[in-house]
């Protein structure tokens, strides 16, 4: 079997005016194609990461053979110049690519890929609702920023069945702007912002829901020491992205400082960017996307690795269904799996409607997929209204 075409979709959807997913379909001239995504569809590099995938589709993959995955991930590791560097750009597209080349794989063995992979360990997967800071509407994004919207989007999320909520308490300020000046010091009146909202949520939803902190690596390391001692008395399941990761030593002093489970990893690539943090035992459980790590080649082993620190695994999912379906492989496999991530980018029309069938949780709990490679195909009649770049 080899490769004969990449198409290439860098989608553009108006309900989801800030995403934009780049999607990959790979073909093989035995008829088998598979699909990927590289990790960019939120934030700027979107444009980035699809031009990439057409580079390595060029250099590395017309006339190769799929099955490699091991090969052609290491080829395109070792011969790029760039991967040894690091960076989403380049580890985006290689994901991209290495996930399709496991659907295919399963495709061609007609088995779903976490058999390929070593077989289920886990089944009926928990799963959170992510960003109720943007509420959890299937419409549309809202801005909270009173106490009492927080808890009624955490109720809203409790009745569907969620057992555990995530948001980031400090996103919008008290007049629902994007909160500034997050890496000084913080004013007592924005720390206290924070803590009324997190009261309001765990009063609203009692001690059997799981509260999960998110901060998207906005605060410096003092202001995120500031908010962690805060939320302390309410006992949250993990502390999320509380500082950037350009220098390893502020989450080791965050984690020295705050009483609440650290978790990271949507912006660290292959093994070798989670070493140090395994090493100095600052992060409780890691959130790598695996859209971004390297793939389903590079992210079980970057699972694995965690297993030997007893650090647990939340897998990064905020992009189209191909992530999500991607991730429900993997999860149902590592048995150092702790929670799925349901963002409120999932249950929107225009994500969920690039792909069929439409994998939706029941009851906070994700059922995993048992058809063949990732179980999912594009939705030609959506996608074929974005334009595509085809290399052959």
């Amino acid at each position: 079997m080899k490769i004969n075409s990449v198409e290439i979709w860098d989608v553009d959807t108006a309900s989801l005016p800030v995403d934009h997913p780049v999607m990959v379909r790979i073909n093989t001239d035995d008829g088998i194609s598979g699909l990927g995504e590289v990790g960019l569809a939120y934030g700027t590099g979107h444009t980035a990461g699809a031009g990439y995938v057409k580079n390595l589709a060029e250099t590395f993959l017309i006339g190769a053979d799929p099955m490699q995955t091991e090969k052609l991930w290491d080829v395109m590791f070792r011969s790029t110049f760039w991967a040894q560097g690091g960076g989403p750009v380049v580890f985006g597209a290689m994901s991209a690519i290495d996930i399709a080349c496991w659907d295919i794989k399963g495709k061609a063995l007609k088995q779903p890929v976490y058999q390929l992979l070593g077989g289920k360990t886990n089944d009926n997967l928990r799963a959170y609702a992510s960003q109720i800071q943007f509420g959890w509407d299937r419409k549309g994004f809202l801005r909270l920023f009173k106490p009492v919207e927080y808890a009624e989007a955490a109720r809203i999320t409790v009745a569907e069945g969620y057992d555990a909520v995530k948001v980031d308490p400090i996103f919008f300020d008290e007049n629902g702007s994007r909160t500034p000046d997050l890496n000084k010091i913080l004013k007592t009146s924005t720390v206290k912002m924070v803590y009324e909202r997190i009261k309001a949520i765990r009063e609203a939803v009692g001690d059997d829901v799981d509260i999960l902190i998110e901060l998207h690596s906005a605060p410096n390391v003092t202001s995120a020491i500031q908010i962690g001692q805060a939320l302390e008395e309410f006992h949250c399941m993990f502390f999320e992205e509380g500082v950037h990761y350009l220098n390893p030593a502020l989450q080791d002093k965050l984690a020295r400082n705050v009483k609440i489970p650290m978790a990271a990893g949507e912006r660290l690539y292959t093994r070798w960017g989670y070493r140090q943090y395994f090493e100095d035992q600052s992060l409780n459980m890691i959130q790598p996307d695996l859209c971004l790590v390297g793939g389903l080649t590079e992210g079980k082993k970057v699972c694995d690795y965690a297993h030997v620190y007893d650090i647990t695994v939340q897998l990064h999912v905020c992009g189209s269904p191909i992530s999500t379906a991607a991730s429900l492989q993997l999860e149902a496999v590592i048995p150092n799996f702790q929670i799925h991530e349901h963002h409120t980018n999932a249950i929107k029309p225009g994500n969920r409607e690039l792909c069929v069938p439409d994998y939706q949780p029941v009851k906070g709990r994700y059922a995993v997929p048992d058809l063949p490679g990732l179980g999912l195909d594009l939705n030609e009649k959506v996608i074929s209204q974005h334009p595509c770049v085809t290399v052959k």
